[in-house]
């Protein structure tokens, strides 16, 4: 049974999506009023719920316009042997390397772009190993919806240089994970990647 902040979470994100939606389809002024401080209520539910300044709720809550969908998040696994490749965060939590898919970019593509970013290296984006809801997989939950992809990559070249983003990288076996950024990637998730890397037929996995 959720709790009681998880009902408030589920009412907030409810309300947004509803009150996105009809003031990208509405054309009364009257009732762009009233759907503009719905989106507002839902953004002082989300503040408190989650104890953050309104202006910083507004901002990350109610600053798309449109249909409502999920954001995409790509993550990149990249398997030697027994090992996966994984960078190191400013904050000392590792995860595989990827991010948030850019308007402009194809999933594939941007896969390949976030591994040369965060990680120095040059990949193939060869298979998709799973389409996952970010919110059955990973905590904490957000106020928005993300669909997480994770690809299958092989290394053809480049090398790990320090950049803004990652401090470190490394290859690292199931028994010797490091404090992993569990809010992008978990153990098990990493178990599939490996279960996947060594499957002869791998079928995607989604939610």
């Amino acid at each position: 049974m959720k709790d009681e902040k998880q009902n408030w979470l589920d009412w907030a994100v409810e309300l947004q999506s509803l009150a996105q939606s009809a003031l990208y389809y509405c054309k009364d002024k009257y009732d762009i009023e009233r759907f503009e401080r719905i989106r507002e209520i839902s953004a002082e539910m989300i503040s408190q719920q989650a104890d953050m300044p309104f202006e910083k709720a507004k901002d990350l809550f109610c600053c798309e316009v449109g249909y409502q969908t999920p954001k995409m998040d790509c993550r990149a696994a990249i398997i030697e042997g027994d090992k996966i490749l994984l960078v190191q965060e400013n904050d000392g939590r590792w995860s595989m390397p990827g991010g948030w898919v850019d308007v402009d970019l194809s999933v594939k593509e941007n896969t390949i772009k976030e591994v040369k970013e965060e990680a120095g290296l040059d990949v193939t984006a060869d298979l998709v190993i799973a389409i996952q809801d970010r919110e059955k997989h990973n905590q904490p939950r957000y106020a928005y919806k993300i669909c997480k992809v994770i690809i299958l990559c092989t290394v053809i070249g480049g090398h790990f240089e320090k950049n803004l983003e990652t401090v470190d990288s490394g290859y690292f076996s199931m028994d010797e994970l490091p404090p992993l950024a569990e809010d992008k990637n978990t153990k098990e998730q990493i178990a599939m990647c490996f279960e996947a890397a060594g499957a002869e037929h791998w079928k995607t996995q989604f939610d």
